[in-house]
Formats: C-alpha cells, structure tokens, sequence
C-alpha cells in the first residue's frame, strides 16, 4: 500500500524522468576507467561531478583523497535509522572498442526487441544503479523539502580495479561512516519482473598448489615407469578432493556451513528457477555438484571447491613424450556460513602434503581468503524492504543468494559493524565488463520508484 506521504514522491519520479535520463547521460558521459591510470582526471571529474549533484539535493558532500581515486562522502540529517548508501562511480574499460556499436562514452536510449534502454559503458555497472538512489532522494526533497532518514552517501572510485584504497579508507573514517544498515545498489533482479534482496554473498579462497618431482623434465621411455610423474600425483590429489556425492573431503570442510530454513527454501522454490534451461545455455544438461541439492541451493547457499587451472609438463603445438618436473593447478573454494577460509586453507595444505609420495615437495601459494557475508533477516528491515519491492514489480520479491562474492559487504561488517541489503535492478543480458553493456530503461524507472518505497517503509519502520 502506497503511503500518503510517499505517493507525490512516486509521482514526482514519474514527472522527472527524462530529467534523470539526461542527469545520467552526463555522467556516462565520462570516461571514469579506474584501471587506466591515463583516465585519472576523468575519474577525479565523475567525483567532482557527483559531489556538485549531492550538494544540488542538500546533501553536505565533499571529494575526499586516496593513494588511487578520490572517494565522495556526502551527509544528510534526519530522523530515524541513520542508512549508508554505497555505489561506484568507476567504469570498466570498453576493450575490445572495435565490437562496439557505438562510442561507449557517447550513451543513448535505444528501442530493442525487450524494450527500451540506456547503452553506454557504466550504464549499469554501476552508475545507472548509483543515480536510481540519488534520483529517489532528489525526488524526496523535492516533494517534502528533506529527506525521510538520516543518510551516508558513499561513493568509491576504485571498485573496478580491486579497490585498493577502500579497507584503509574505511579503518580511517569508521566513526564518520558509522550507521544502522547499508545500502548497496550493485546487484541485480532475479528476472525481469522478480526483484531482490541479496543476504548471502559466498567467500572466495583461493590456493595454487606446485608439485615437484624430478629435478628437470625426463625422456618418458628412458624414465617413465620408475620416475615420479608429478601430473600423476596431482592428478591423484585433485580426484580425492570430492567424494562420489560431490561433496568435498578437506577435513572439517563443512564447519560452520547452515541448512536453509523452511521459509527461505519456500521462497527459493516459488521462483520456478529452470535448471535445466540453465545448463541448456551454456550447452550442459546433467546437474553434477552435491547429490540431493537444487541448482539454486549450490549456487547461493553451499561451498564449492572448483579446479580453475592446470598445467605441467609439455603444452605446446604438436607431441613431446616427456616426464615434466612439476605440475601446477589452481584451485578455489567459495564459502558460506561461518566457515573459516583460514583452517580450510591449512586443512587443504595438510591433506596435500599428507598425500604427497616419496620423492616430491609442494609449494603452495595463497591468493585471497574472504569468508561468507550473511546478513541477518531478523532485523525487520529486511522484510519491510522485501515488502517495499514487492510492491513495485509484476512479481513478489525474494531474498536470494549470490553465488559470487561482493568483498564490499564484507568490509561494510568487518570493519564498520553494520549489516548490508544488497539491493540492485540490472538484468542477466546487461553485458556489464562487455562491449555494448546497457541498463533497461525500465529498471532505472522502477529502481527509482523501488528506493523511495524503500526509503519510506524503512523511515516507518524505524
């Protein structure tokens, strides 16, 4: 149900919309690529701009310095829960320029056979996403002349080239970045007429492990037999890490790691994913993973170990019948729960060692080691804000998981202490880090319209 104080926000959002197109458009307009260090100014010229667009809706906001790109903190009184919005102002590059269709930094609405949509780099990853949050407040000003909370705005500069400068900012500033909760607008819908809300973002651990045999390559018919081959041993080691149910045998892999409730399975069940069309896509038809899970189950809510890479001995064009020296593999674990990516990382490594032969060593060498953010539903913000959603698209929203892992939300309750509601309106086929990436009109339209909703349910709420 529509508030009286909420219905000339929405309707005000409706009024303004091709102003917010053309607010947008500006935005992209600059080439903020946060990687290239020959696109420094253009990411200090998309903080300026944003700090001038805050300060247009009253928001007192200033461009603050980093080592890399500045960030854009911006403060707003009043009442109730103090909310902290983060987005990112930075942009992917646009290589391979020649399969675009058009100048990336030169945006337009174009019609397609899905409807109509904005395309241009950053269009949703994640400036279109940003702006549907500082649309929906300039609307709140507009209408009631304040905003209907007291508000953090947190813009990074940094997020497409590993946000380098975010943890040290954040331990710097945590009393200034307090809040209640955080907002985050950097995900997506579950399909075009299902929003939601992300609680559950997998850790990610990663190992590269080097087994060493022989001391150089060896003739395989003068040595294969009685030599060690050490793409053997690793071939024996990556065979042993599941089990014939697809589960993982790292001793105490499975520490920490929950079941859903009945409710949330309920909620995941009513999305009708089609598993087998999404196998179909990529040109699989059998499920493989854990025994007895849902597609929706291994993706969001249980832990994987995945062999990214592997390589030893001779990979050249045509044959070389050589024993190889060593044998490498990469090897990555997403997390969930309250599992510990640092006893799995040193359960891993003993269970290498201990099946290592006579005659090799291992070397192992760490690359990252975040664990899972869960975020708590028990705070009825999460339902008010579900609740808010569901009333601005065809579908109920859900609270969903996601297979990837977003390190802000994790910093955000590490470091500062609050829990994050990941909430985001861009769309499968958006192409984000691609050529001709877009962001459908329609999601920047309800986007807006869904954060004042939210804004308001979770001002009454409170």
């Amino acid at each position: 149900m529509t508030s009286a104080r909420l219905a000339p926000v929405l309707d005000r959002i409706d009024a303004d919309l091709d102003a917010a197109l053309d607010r947008l458009m500006t935005l992209l307009r600059i080439p903020s690529i946060s990687t290239d260090p020959a696109f420094a100014d253009k990411c200090d010229a998309a903080a300026d701009w944003l700090v001038d667009d805050l300060a247009s809706i009253g928001v007192d906001a200033t461009k603050r310095p980093t080592p890399g790109h500045p960030m854009v903190i911006g403060h707003v009184d009043g009442p109730g829960r103090h909310l902290m919005f983060y987005g990112h102002y930075d942009v992917q590059p646009v290589d391979p320029l020649d399969l675009w269709h058009r100048d990336p930094f030169d945006p337009e609405i174009q019609d397609t056979p899905k409807g109509r949509v904005i395309r241009g780099r950053g269009s949703s990853d994640d400036k279109g996403q940003l702006m549907t949050f500082v649309e929906a407040c300039r609307a709140w000003k507009a209408v009631h002349g304040s905003l209907p909370a007291k508000i953090t705005f947190f813009f990074e500069g940094e997020e497409e080239s590993g946000s380098p400068s975010l943890v040290p900012f954040l331990k710097e500033h945590t009393d200034e970045l307090a809040a209640e909760l955080a907002l985050i607008c950097d995900t997506g819908l579950f399909d075009e007429e299902t929003p939601a809300v992300t609680t559950m973002l997998r850790g990610l651990l990663g190992e590269e492990i080097v087994i060493r045999g022989p001391d150089m390559d060896l003739h395989s018919g003068m040595y294969g037999g009685p030599a060690r081959n050490p793409i053997r041993v690793l071939a024996g080691i990556i065979a042993a890490l599941h089990d014939d149910e697809g589960r993982v045998t790292v001793p105490g892999f499975y520490d920490g790691v929950p079941e859903l409730s009945n409710e949330l399975r309920a909620q995941w069940e009513d999305l009708g994913f089609d598993a087998d069309a999404f196998l179909g896509d990529v040109g699989l038809s059998v499920p493989a993973g854990e025994a007895g899970r849902s597609a929706l189950e291994m993706i969001w809510s249980r832990p994987t170990c995945e062999v990214n890479g592997i390589t030893g001995g001779y990979t050249g064009d045509g044959f070389k019948t050589v024993l190889p020296s060593e044998a490498r593999a990469k090897i990555s674990f997403r997390l969930v729960g309250q599992q510990d990516p640092l006893a799995i990382r040193e359960s891993f490594r003993k269970m290498v060692q201990d099946m290592l032969p006579a005659d090799c060593s291992v070397d192992f060498h760490p690359h990252g080691a975040s664990p899972a953010s869960v975020m708590s539903t028990d705070d009825p913000a999460f339902e008010a804000a579900r609740q808010a959603l569901s009333e601005e698209w065809p579908r109920p929203a859900a609270f969903i998981g996601s297979g990837g892992s977003i390190p802000i939300a994790g910093y955000f309750k590490d470091i500062l202490g609050i829990d994050s509601m990941l909430i985001g309106f861009g769309r499968e086929d958006d192409l984000i880090h691609s050529p001709n990436e877009k962001y459908s009109l329609d999601s920047f339209h309800r986007g807006m319209r869904s954060w004042a909703r939210i804004l308001d349910t979770l001002a009454a709420e409170d």
